[in-house]
């Protein structure tokens, strides 16, 4: 936890600055859960699953080094590694060494991870419409993706 001096005085949120950061609390938990509720009921996928196999779709030769994808993804190695083990399991991913330096391995989308992708998609695409996209104007949208950017570039995460 960082000290804040006992000489420096907060810097407390004006009422304008409280309500965006109210709204905020209570509409991502909301919208995410709403959505995460449809993909699991429409495709018995998890949040984590469907990230993991949505990346790995939309790349070269569906995979990337194991590194890269934790990066990505703002995860820890520890928590991919354990995620795609589950996956795994279901034999949706595998992990494969890096046959050019031996150094790293890539995780790979296996035919029924790209089907499972396939298939998920188009439902998980028509619960962010409903839940998100359809309820906002589009100059609502464009705010919102406005400060999404803004927001992103400020800690530095990769664009996707």
């Amino acid at each position: 936890m960082t000290e804040v001096p006992e000489s420096a005085h907060p810097r407390w949120l004006t009422e304008s600055e409280q309500d965006a950061w109210y709204a905020w609390r209570r509409m991502f938990p909301l919208v995410n859960a709403e959505i995460a509720r449809d993909l699991h009921q429409d495709s018995a996928l998890s949040e984590a699953d469907y990230d993991v196999l949505s990346v790995l779709g939309s790349t070269d030769g569906h995979r990337m080094r194991i590194t890269a994808l934790a990066g990505l993804m703002s995860w820890s190695r520890s928590r991919l590694s354990h995620q795609l083990t589950r996956m795994e399991q279901r034999g949706l991913v595998r992990r494969e060494e890096v046959a050019c330096d031996g150094r790293g391995a890539e995780v790979v989308l296996t035919g029924e991870g790209a089907h499972t992708i396939d298939e998920a998609a188009p439902r998980h695409v028509e619960s962010v419409r409903r839940h998100l996209i359809d309820v906002l104007t589009p100059d609502q949208l464009r705010t919102f993706a406005e400060v999404g950017e803004t927001l992103r570039r400020h800690f530095g995460a990769a664009r996707k």
